[in-house]
């Protein structure tokens, strides 16, 4: 080959790595836009402009292929900044569209626009997209369908309709206006007012009746629905009076089916249950699916109401009135039983077409608490309404609660310029051990940093994270942006590393992006690092981010060209 000839060769070499990556074969490039503007909704009688997507609550569904390209041009039409992250999608090599403000961009501004543009990786099954910054996913969400790639089918009985079941909550109050009043007066902030399936209330809240989302079904049929977590606080349970439910895919990843009437669902999950209409010539009758909380927090710190929707048949003889109306029952609200027994049958498929690699040895082990903490009221001598008249509610991971910088962090990194945003020392281990589920210490007061975590390109990583009794034990949904990982344990008090690493599951544990930490326990995840970048790792209960629960990753390069973050884009917003 002539050197002007290589020289080509290289350059058009280079450039095909350095694009975002293009679909796979026979797959294809799907292109949305999505405008963000103020529209009117009313729910509950009350009526005001919330942010939305072109106009939606909720917004838009996403409806893609294993393999495809995702194009989607945000365009920001409202007074706050926005950014969309897609919840769960892997983002390799392209961290720049993940999504969370000052962590892998700065914020769409007023009057600005940013385009998306990743592939799906290795995922079927059902994610979602909501905004990340402050509060705004509260009514910024939709889902994501990701279809098997064309000719393959899923690993069930293929459904006669799919149908997302998108939980949410509604506020009567602006959420910004009540996430800023909380951080100001240090105390919690107020909750919902109801929750909301596909963004209505339903039947039991006041003046709701007529805003009742109802499934409408075929008897004999089966059918698929797309659960997804989009409430703000509140982990639920979820059930259908009468009919039995079949778990297949969570995170959009296959597990292993089973059967189950309830299913826990936190802030951030997705569950997809198969529903077999009951057989032609049942006496016909109406109904009710319910979701409420599970709560493990203190009482009085989530809105404990619940709402409905109704299933009903096609072509069922006399009005819906006069038909009988069933219930389903529901675990109370603090059935840690029953979330560790649900928790404990989620096994990935573990075949050969959907194998469960989970990594086997640890290059870096990390041991995390999590949970509440407090910090002095600002100015010494004022007063706050924290857990004490001095005192301020506070979150943390390892006793550090995370201040976001004032630029994106993923810029800083790929710059080689952290100086001043960012110092890569957030420490493996907790830096003063206690009995983490026992007598909480004296001193609750978290410390303040922007720490980052540094993995080499492919490590495998373990992390247990460890819930703490400090102001409480309580459940965390914790998420991990850039990587699915895999729950290999899970226990209750203390982990124990001389004991509880031998019983851990390296077989066939459940692939997630988000889990529940137990309330009062721990869990272990491992996966491997293989996707550089800077990967924000948070609760998804907003109120603890809000307060600093969170932390990122550093994924460094690999040494091959493939194995390195891609350049930022070049309408990449500026801060």
């Amino acid at each position: 080959m002539g050197a002007h000839r290589l020289v080509l060769f290289l350059h058009g070499t280079l450039l095909l790595l350095l694009l975002p990556q293009l679909p796979l074969a026979g797959a294809v490039t799907r292109y949305y836009t999505f405008n963000v503007k103020l529209q009117n909704v009313t729910r509950l009688c009350n009526t005001k402009a919330i942010p939305t997507v072109n106009g939606k609550f909720p917004g838009p569904k996403i409806v893609t292929r294993e393999g495809d390209r995702v194009v989607v041009k945000v365009v920001n039409r409202i007074q706050h900044n926005i950014t969309i992250h897609w919840h769960g999608v892997r983002q390799m090599r392209t961290g720049w569209y993940d999504g969370p403000a000052y962590v892998t961009q700065c914020p769409i501004q007023t009057g600005q626009r940013y385009v998306y543009n990743f592939t799906i990786t290795g995922q079927r099954g059902t994610l979602f997209w909501h905004a990340h910054v402050s509060w705004m996913r509260a009514t910024l969400y939709g889902p994501i369908v990701i279809l098997p790639k064309l000719g393959v089918p899923m690993p069930f009985p293929k459904p006669h309709k799919d149908v997302p079941i998108i939980f949410g909550e509604w506020f009567n109050a602006d959420p910004e206006a009540i996430i800023a009043q909380a951080l100001q007066t240090g105390g919690g902030p107020n909750v919902s007012d109801a929750y909301t399936i596909n963004g209505l209330p339903g039947p039991l809240y006041n003046c709701s009746s007529q805003d009742t989302f109802r499934l409408k079904v075929r008897a004999g049929e089966t059918y698929l629905l797309r659960l997804i977590n989009a409430a703000l606080n509140d982990e639920l349970f979820f059930s259908v009076a009468n009919h039995t439910l079949t778990v297949v895919d969570v995170d959009a990843a296959y597990v292993k089916p089973f059967d189950t009437d309830v299913v826990l669902i936190t802030p951030g999950q997705t569950t997809n249950v198969l529903l077999r209409a009951k057989e032609p010539g049942c006496p016909p009758a109406t109904h009710l699916m319910l979701a409420r909380p599970y709560a493990t927090g203190r009482p009085g710190t989530y809105d404990n109401t619940t709402v409905a929707a109704i299933l009903e048949y096609d072509a069922q003889p006399g009005k819906i009135k006069s038909l009988p109306l069933f219930r389903p029952s529901l675990p109370v609200f603090n059935d840690t039983a029953f979330a560790a027994d649900f928790a404990a049958k989620l096994r990935s498929l573990g075949t050969q077409e959907y194998p469960a690699n989970v990594p086997r040895r640890v290059d870096n082990p990390f041991f995390f608490t999590v949970g509440l903490g407090t910090t002095p009221c600002p100015g010494g001598n004022q007063t706050c309404q924290g857990p004490t008249n001095t005192t301020r509610f506070a979150a943390s991971m390892n006793n550090m609660s995370f201040d976001m910088p004032t630029t994106a962090l993923l810029t800083a990194h790929y710059m080689g310029d952290s100086g001043g945003v960012y110092t890569a020392d957030f420490p493996a281990t907790p830096l003063e051990p206690f009995n983490y589920t026992g007598t909480p210490p004296n001193n609750t007061n978290v410390s303040n940093g922007t720490r980052v975590a540094v993995l080499p390109y492919n490590a495998s990583v373990e992390v247990v994270l460890q819930d703490t009794s400090i102001l409480g034990a309580e459940s965390h949904p914790l998420h991990l942006h850039g990587f699915d990982f895999f729950v290999v344990g899970q226990g209750n008090g203390n982990y124990d590393p001389d004991k509880h690493p031998a019983e851990f599951n390296l077989v066939d544990p459940v692939q997630r992006n988000t889990v529940g930490v137990p309330a009062g326990g721990w869990v272990a995840i491992r996966f491997f690092a293989d996707n550089p970048g800077v990967w924000f790792m948070h609760c998804h209960l907003e109120v603890h981010t809000s307060w600093g629960l969170k932390m990122a990753w550093v994924v460094n390069d690999g040494p091959l060209p493939e194995q390195k973050l891609m350049p930022p884009p070049s309408d990449l917003p500026k801060c």
